[in-house]
């Protein structure tokens, strides 16, 4: 194994201005190095909601998280975060993720088939499952069965197939409890859905304190054997969505190395150095200065759409993955999580014919994802962390997105 790659076993289980040591605890991020002492909300957060629409007969609702310096919203269809607004310098506040002004937005992008030529299905700040990312084939053995998923992705499957979970309504709770304002989203996917065997129970919780931080909190169980990988698809745009090009603003990954990739973007299995290569985020550098560079992996994606094998060490619970920031607001983004990847992908196929919430089309580069998960094609990759999951044995993972302002 190379030294910095992950074990192959399940990950299960801060460094940034402007999120006090008391929030980071109340996060569970203590531990971790060069705690930065700064500014939390001083209100109590607090979750609203207003009806959003139908979908297939049920109620959509768009839930609003806030602690008076942070606002997320987020709606049961699709488990989507639909807009996060959060400060910069001079406590300017912007929203920076992309997405729609409303449901039918969603419904059109998501859960409909997409044009030839256009962006395609975009999973904006989509809940993303039971397999998030790709799939070789539709297809892989589980205990000497093989199994067949829709293909959506050239030859491949993705994010799930054709009736994933990001199409569907999601029943939702609500709670203040603790001084934290948390939404719950509960779906059971059906054994057989989308050819996945079992049937999956899955809970994602959202959930905002007084730091400037977005907890979510993955669980899940199934009655049979199947396997999942599940993650958060907001795209970011640290100046705010809709401002243009994210390749001016900066980005660290904590990863020596990544999973290259085939024609079809599917790992060959190898995980190799980043090293010496445009994907070598070791240290902050701007999102676009190596992006046009002749490498074979980024003629093949047409920018950055990769898996980084985190630096995790021995820890199981969460260590930093990536540190993004947009140099002009001071808008700071800091991604912690439990798993043991993270894809970076920059909008590569934004077209310019889907418009933000503010009336602005976004264009390729418009925003960068931070998903964190378990590797791509991992069912197919006995060397790969194994995304099995079996019954009695719940998964469970968390990622925070922790915001806060340089100075």
């Amino acid at each position: 194994m190379h030294d910095g790659a992950a074990s192959p076993r399940r990950a299960r289980g801060a460094r940034a201005a402007g999120i006090t040591v008391l929030a980071l605890a109340a996060l569970g991020l203590l531990g971790m190095s060069a705690l930065a002492q700064g500014k939390s909300s001083t209100r109590r957060p607090t979750i609203t909601s207003r009806p959003w629409g139908t979908y297939g007969g049920d109620a959509v609702r768009l839930y609003t998280l806030s602690n008076g310096s942070m606002k997320v919203n987020i709606t049961n269809f699709g488990g989507i975060v639909q807009s996060i607004d959060v400060p910069g310098r001079h406590d300017a506040s912007a929203d920076v993720t992309l997405g729609f002004k409303d449901l039918a937005g969603y419904v059109a992008n998501d859960a409909t088939p997409q044009p030839t030529g256009g962006s395609g299905t975009t999973y904006f700040g989509a809940t993303i499952g039971r397999y998030a990312n790709r799939i070789a084939n539709g297809t892989f053995t589980l205990n000497g069965t093989t199994y067949h998923l829709p293909i959506n992705n050239g030859p491949n499957t993705l994010h799930g197939g054709t009736d994933a979970w990001n199409e569907q309504v999601w029943s939702a709770q609500t709670s203040t409890a603790g001084g934290t304002a948390a939404l719950a989203l509960t779906y059971v996917s059906p054994d057989g859905q989308d050819g996945f065997p079992g049937t999956v129970t899955a809970t994602v919780t959202f959930s905002l304190g007084k730091a400037n931080a977005l907890r979510i909190h993955y669980h899940a169980t199934t009655t049979a054997p199947t396997v999942i990988n599940m993650t958060n698809h907001s795209y970011f745009n640290l100046a705010g969505q809709g401002s243009g090009e994210i390749y001016g603003e900066h980005l660290q990954i904590n990863a020596s190395h990544y999973t290259p990739t085939d024609a079809t973007q599917i790992p060959t299995g190898a995980i190799v150095p980043v090293a010496g290569t445009p994907l070598d985020f070791l240290t902050s550098k701007p999102i676009g200065r190596d992006i046009t560079q002749d490498f074979p992996q980024l003629i093949v994606a047409h920018g950055y759409d990769h898996n980084w094998v985190l630096n995790r060490g021995a820890s199981t619970g969460l260590v930093r993955a990536a540190t993004a920031e947009d140099p002009v607001s001071g808008r700071v983004l800091t991604t912690y999580t439990t798993e043991p990847g993270i894809q970076v992908y920059t909008g590569n196929f934004l077209q310019g014919e889907l418009v933000g919430t503010t009336g602005r089309t976004y264009r390729q580069g418009a925003g960068f994802t931070l998903e964190t998960q378990h590797f791509p094609n991992s069912p197919n990759q006995p060397n790969f962390p194994t995304t099995t999951l079996n019954p009695g044995r719940p998964f469970d993972s968390t990622t925070v997105f922790a915001f806060s302002v340089a100075r």
